[in-house]
Order: C-alpha cells, then structure tokens, then sequence
C-alpha cells in the first residue's frame, strides 16, 4: 500500500465520520481497505481528486452518470445524494470522474471503450471539408461531425488504394461496432500527414 493510499484511506474516514457514515469510534474495515488495495494508480489519483471536491460539498446533490463512449455520450440521472452517498459511489466505481457543474450538479464520468447505441445505428467515417478523417452523425457534413481525427494525404491515399475503398470514404463508411471503429482508424492512419508535413505546406 503506497503512503498515497493511506493517507486517501485515513481522509475517507474522517470525511465518513464527519457525515455520519460511520459511528464515532468506529474505524475503516477491511472491504474498504480490499477496495483501496485493488485500485490502480490512475483509480487512486481519482479517489484524491473526488476527496478534495467533496470536502466544499456540505449539501445533497443533484446527481447524474455520463457514459462517454469512443463515439457518443449517455446522461442519466442517480438521483439527489448526500456527500458521503457520493463518496460510496466514488468508492464502489473507481475507474469514474466526478466532477461539479457550474449549477452545483455533481456528475461522474465513466469512460467506455465502445460506441453508444446512436453511434451503432448511425455512426459513419468520412473526409470532411478540411481532408481530415472525421467521424459523423449519419450524413456527411460540417453540421454532423461527432469527432475529427488527423489531417489526410489525399493524393497519397486516392493514388495507393483501391478506386472503390476512396469512392466509400467519400461517400462515407457505416461502423456498427468498436472492432470496425478501430479498422477504419488502423487504415487509413497510414495516410495521415504528419506535423512535419503539415509544417512543410503551411503558408
């Protein structure tokens, strides 16, 4: 156990204490100190972080989870919780963010490997108007860009592939799962410009 988990343990329970999760006396168990210990690094940095948010929270909380996906986003709501309820919930899910809007809401952000449903449906990767690979809602167009990932060599990629794989991307290419999410992006990186090039043609 590193002296960073322990002092995040020794500060969970006075926070605890101090809401009333715990009776005075009383002292942190041992699934509490089971989960501390299961925790990486990155897990360990996010429970500091969450202590010291929580430590300017005295009042219940309007609360919701936001699942961010590679592509897309889900909001829904957990409903008012207390400080330590928030702290619970920091503990039970480590791998999340919580953070505090301007409208005092607390939010915590989970980080999912894979598309939201919408994406599944209607997520396609196409060029936009600046040649950069971008991932779009449905149609191709400066209104419907989910994400833009690199800057592509046009004359490169239309001279090296096949007629019909540059006709698609023009036209777009439907993914339905992260595997071809992934597939796109492995194939077409190989004709990305590079900072150097980009330095090289810039005005």
């Amino acid at each position: 156990m590193t002296f960073g988990t322990w002092t995040a343990i020794c500060i969970t329970g006075w926070l605890l204490h101090t809401a009333g999760y715990l009776p005075s006396g009383a002292s942190i168990g041992k699934p509490v100190k089971e989960t501390f210990a299961k925790q990486t690094p990155a897990d360990e940095n996010r429970l500091n972080e969450a202590i010291a948010t929580l430590k300017g929270i005295t009042d219940s909380r309007e609360t919701y989870l936001l699942k961010s996906y590679l592509c897309g986003e889900e909001r829904q709501g957990l409903g008012v919780k207390t400080p330590n309820q928030l702290l619970s919930e920091q503990m039970k899910h480590p791998e999340w963010t919580l953070s505090v809007g301007a409208g005092g809401e607390v939010t915590f952000t989970d980080e999912i490997e894979d598309l939201s449903s919408e994406c599944k449906l209607r997520a396609v990767f196409g060029i936009d108007d600046n040649g950069n690979l971008s991932l779009f809602n449905g149609t191709l167009g400066k209104d419907h860009v989910i994400r833009t990932f690199f800057q592509l060599n046009i004359k490169y990629l239309e001279s090296s592939l096949p007629v019909e794989t540059v006709k698609q991307l023009h036209q777009g290419i439907r993914i339905s799962d992260v595997d071809e999410y992934y597939s796109v992006l492995s194939t077409f990186s190989d004709y990305a410009i590079q900072d150097s090039e980009r330095a090289m043609t810039t005005p």
